[in-house]
């Protein structure tokens, strides 16, 4: 029977507040340091490895992790979540994008539909039209191929998609898996538009629409944008777009588009990148094949979620780690710090997915929790953030947890020797550093210069960024997210918090405005 508790009523939380805390600088210096490094880390799918040598934790702070992940009955509720329980309890929804991947427990049904079957169909169904498309037998209307796919969507239909193409993008050019050049439109600021529609042969370009709701007012409002596009270059709109949402919306049997794809209610948006809401896009600019190597990671990945071995399942001891950062030690934010230019938005993506997720303070049953949950999350790529934001992080106020992530070989192979290495080597040897200097820091009489260490940080490190890491990246956060919610009590899986913005733009675009709401509009002469 599982039970659903606040993470201060639960005694093994307790006990894990009151062990002694580790000193960085002590067990990371020397030799002893050495031995702690081959002793912390632990093997992730598709040859991955994550490490947590430079985290404050020993074998005293992880046997109290792993009491706590046990009393939570974490693992128990991952099972429940696969198997098809209505996790999501502000919208009695089920949670099943891992479904998208791979089945794990029992065949999910709901309305008398096998969901993993309706995952692969939606699947079969875009891999046949971006081969078609590809081939040449689906065209424009003057009968030439498309070159160019622009996704329109908003939050998750555009984060996790951008990400993942971008992290693919050098991959699939020196692999031969380049077919399209994919350009995506998200905000609602017209110049958004304006820039891509510009840069883009529009003659040459299919659009696909992503709304689950067929309602979203920003992705509605841009889609009109292209079509006054296609339109002014004598297009017919319909021949150019197709659409991705859900069976239940005005899109979903529109004769707007040259196919419908479907998603369902149960994979939240920030959750969607391996559903048809990335599969579409990563199809089409890319192959089928490339976006199923793609999920063969992340199901890999969640396969490990499943592990009782807390030693061997990576986001499980990750998830931990991070709650007693936040909770234990008062950590307020985490940096993602992945030293790979082509995950230059994957900490955008993970900033929507984590804040949006567990940036909660009431409880799954809708009473005030009296302990922090989820953490600012940011970052930008090594080593342009060392020239940015480091300066706070090494000598700051605040400790900041980092989560680095880097790759022992670049995508295109193509690199320069010079004072002795290669930019590649270069790469790695400043993230190694930072490890260390964060870690232990260094004593020095002027202050201006001395840097207190104890700064905690784990590391995922891979051979290549290819579509399989990928994969097992994205799951092995989106696991985190749901491990720490549970821990955390919330609902991971809403967002209420989206929502009243966009109640009161509307209210703001109909001129139903009082008081300070109408001063504002006012002043931008709405």
């Amino acid at each position: 029977m599982i039970s659903w508790k606040n993470l201060d009523t639960l005694a093994s939380f307790q006990e894990l507040a009151k062990k002694d805390k580790v000193c960085l600088k002590d067990v990371m210096s020397g030799e002893a340091g050495a031995k702690r490094v081959k002793a912390y880390q632990m093997p992730m799918a598709e040859g991955m490895t994550y490490c947590y040598a430079a985290k404050a934790v020993d074998e005293n702070v992880l046997d109290g992790l792993k009491k706590l992940a046990d009393e939570a009955q974490l693992l128990e509720k991952y099972a429940a979540l696969y198997n098809g329980e209505v996790i999501n309890t502000g919208e009695k929804r089920l949670v099943l994008h891992q479904l998208t991947r791979g089945q794990l427990g029992d065949a999910v049904i709901k309305d008398g539909v096998n969901k993993r079957d309706f995952y692969l169909a939606q699947q079969k169904k875009i891999e046949e039209f971006a081969n078609d498309v590809h081939s040449g037998k689906i065209t424009n209307g003057a009968g030439e191929k498309f070159t160019t796919v622009v996704q329109i969507g908003i939050g998750g239909s555009d984060l996790g998609p951008r990400a993942i193409y971008l992290a693919l993008e050098n991959w699939a050019k020196q692999t031969g898996n380049f077919n399209m050049e994919a350009k995506f439109i998200s905000n609602v600021d017209p110049d958004d538009a304006a820039a891509v529609l510009a840069g883009i042969d529009v003659a040459h370009s299919l659009f696909v629409l992503v709304s689950k709701s067929g309602t979203t007012l920003e992705t509605l409002t841009n889609e009109s944008f292209v079509k006054d596009a296609l339109k002014n270059a004598g297009l017919d709109a319909s021949k150019h777009m197709v659409a991705v949402t859900s069976e239940t919306s005005p899109l979903a049997t529109s004769s707007d588009y040259l196919r419908a794809f479907f998603m369902d209610d149960y994979i939240g948006g920030r959750f969607s990148s391996t559903s048809a809401v990335g599969g579409a896009i990563l199809s089409l600019a890319y192959t089928p094949e490339v976006f199923a190597r793609f999920l063969e990671g992340a199901a890999a990945e969640d396969k490990l979620a499943a592990n009782a071995d807390l030693k061997k399942n990576p986001a499980l001891l990750d998830a931990l780690i991070g709650v007693y950062e936040r909770n234990v030690l008062g950590f307020p934010a985490t940096a993602l710090l992945p030293y790979s230019q082509a995950l230059s938005r994957f900490p955008a993506h993970l900033q929507q997915a984590d804040m949006e997720s567990n940036g909660k303070s009431v409880n799954r049953f809708g009473e005030p929790v009296n302990y922090p949950t989820g953490p600012v999350l940011f970052g930008e790529p090594g080593t342009n953030g060392q020239h940015s934001f480091y300066q706070l992080l090494h000598q700051g106020t605040d400790i900041v947890p980092l989560q680095f992530i880097g790759f022992k070989e670049s995508q295109l192979g193509v690199d320069v020797n010079i004072q002795g290495s290669t930019s590649q080597k270069k790469l790695c040897a400043n993230v190694v550093a930072q490890i260390m200097a964060f870690a232990c820091g260094k004593d020095n009489e002027d202050n201006n210069k001395k840097f207190a260490g104890n700064r905690p940080s784990s590391i995922i490190i891979g051979e290549k960024l290819t579509p399989e890491t990928m994969g097992a990246l994205l799951s092995h956060y989106e696991n985190k997210i749901m491990f720490q919610g549970f821990l955390w009590n919330v609902n991971s899986f809403d967002q209420e918090g989206v929502q009243l913005g966009k109640v009161l733009a509307k209210k703001v675009l109909a001129h139903e405005t009082d008081g300070a709401l109408k001063e504002f509009s006012d002043m931008f002469e709405i």
